[in-house]
């Protein structure tokens, strides 16, 4: 017997450009029919014919780095059902935040999953950041054993601070006497994941490796030139401190590096200027044996230096003035770009800001938003034509595909009934106070959207009905592939 059917909805998917009016029928957390005119003995609610896109895959979120992991598990998973999120992949590493401790993977990840362990509304996995040489070594085990197929590498961390200049880098990482996170680390990183997908053949397409693309010595030295020269302000100081070339010169290294160690799967993270995105071109087109996929922000595709609100909009790498912006657009627009995510990292008011407040250089870097992500996009893309089909695609499908989520990315019968449900005409102004999120301000404070998310089902659980969140978490961790 069919449990929930969604009648009277416009269905979005990633293969065609535009909706087609059809009922979804769901059994057992399943769809399994998707066509006009269906009827069933079980629960039934009207879409009022709002679209019905797949449930976003937030394929990059940052829960417990600002704040305790079993509180930002709850809040953030909240905050990402209103924006249509129905999974979130978030980023973990030991060291200073997150879980504030070093070790193995082995023992801090079990850690890791208890905390986050029935307080998420949403479903959620974990992509982890091999920091020292030991966990190297454990690659292969935490893909078996732990279901995590995806890792990251952030680039500057070696040599630049997470919120600008630092003194003791191998104090921040907690590495153990004697290791260095540099280019070297880097290398033997990439060699490691090839190895683990060399090892696991029927598991390689969904072993990845992705990389925050900045360089240190770039940002180090501009910082202090910017600092000195003292023309600018706020998030333009911030983007002039940690410049455009700096990415583009590490999209360069990261991408020889993957050609080195013959690394075929590589992800290039929050790309957020022209620059940024010409490099990552320059190297696909260099390295065509290298699958290559890039990601933009939300955040990178919707403010700029001088419409974001404040400085609470820092993140790394930064907003960026109205010309990147732009640039961003025509990349997403002709098919450059794989997937938009929102980079939520939720950083309350009282650590956000230093003193004095008005100083970016003494602000937190990162900021929530996956409450604006679908939202945002449907609101600007379809603005500049973007399809409804490529939105979904942009945000479910592909980095489903990408990160080993099997049974979710799309609304078709043998997928999970993870659904959104938008409404395309309706227009409303952004404000902090409105979010689940525990963040109080939000750098698109004032900012007017044209679509809202008004209801959101993961796996045929309603868990935002009407704008509100309902019932209890039923989230679930995801050992992928899954």
């Amino acid at each position: 017997m069919t449990d929930l059917l969604l009648k009277n909805v416009k269905v979005v998917t990633p293969d065609q450009d535009e909706p087609m009016d059809a009922d979804i029928a769901i059994e057992d957390g399943r769809i399994v029919r998707i066509e006009p005119g269906l009827s069933t003995a079980g629960e039934v609610i009207d879409g009022g014919g709002r679209l019905a896109f797949p449930g976003v895959v937030d394929a990059h979120q940052h829960w417990g780095i600002y704040n305790p992991l079993p509180e930002d598990t709850g809040s953030e998973s909240r905050a990402g059902a209103q924006g249509g999120v129905t999974t979130a992949l978030t980023y973990m590493r030991t060291g200073q935040y997150y879980l504030n401790r070093g070790g193995s993977y082995a023992e801090f990840f079990p850690e890791v999953l208890s905390q986050a362990e029935g307080r998420a509304y949403i479903d959620y996995g974990f992509h982890l950041a091999p920091m020292s040489s030991g966990h190297i070594g454990e690659l292969p085990d935490l893909v078996e054993r732990f279901g995590v197929p995806s890792f990251k590498i952030f680039m500057f961390y070696g040599g630049h601070g997470l919120h600008g200049r630092s003194d003791d880098q191998r104090a921040f990482l907690m590495l153990p006497e004697g290791e260095r996170y540099d280019y070297a680390h880097f290398e033997f990183v990439m060699r490691g994941v090839q190895a683990a997908r060399e090892r696991l053949p029927e598991l390689a397409d969904e072993i990845s490796l992705s990389l925050h693309c900045e360089t240190a010595e770039i940002m180090t030295a501009y910082t202090k030139l910017v600092e000195e020269a003292g023309d600018l302000s706020g998030l333009a100081a911030y983007s002039a401190s940690r410049p455009p070339h700096s990415e583009g010169l590490a999209v360069f290294i990261a991408s020889y590096l993957a050609h080195e160690t013959g690394l075929a799967n590589v992800n290039l993270l929050h790309l957020s200027s022209r620059k940024a995105m010409d490099a990552a071109v320059r190297m696909a087109a260099t390295f065509p044996h290298i699958d290559f996929r890039r990601e933009v922000t939300i955040g990178h595709l919707l403010a700029d230096v001088d419409t974001a609100s404040g400085i609470g909009g820092k993140v790394n790498p930064p907003i960026r003035p109205r010309e990147d912006v732009e640039a961003l657009w025509e990349y997403v627009l002709d098919g450059t770009v794989d997937w938009v995510v929102s980079d939520h990292a939720c950083c309350r008011d009282e650590l956000k800001f230093g003193e004095p407040r008005e100083n970016v250089f003494l602000a937190k870097s990162g900021f929530g938003g996956a409450e604006y992500l679908l939202p945002g996009l449907v609101t600007e893309g379809r603005r500049r034509g973007l399809s409804y089909g490529r939105i979904a695609a942009l945000t479910s499908w592909n980095p489903a595909r990408r990160f080993g989520l099997r049974s979710k990315g799309t609304i078709a019968p043998g997928y999970d009934a993870d659904i959104c449900l938008v409404d395309p005409a309706h227009t409303w102004t952004v404000r902090a106070q409105d979010s689940e999120s525990t963040q109080e301000y939000t750098p698109f404070e004032g900012f007017e959207l044209t679509a809202k998310v008004t209801d959101t089902f993961v796996r045929g659980h309603h868990v935002l009905d009407a704008g509100k969140i309902v019932g209890p978490p039923v989230g679930r961790y995801l050992h992928r592939p899954a």
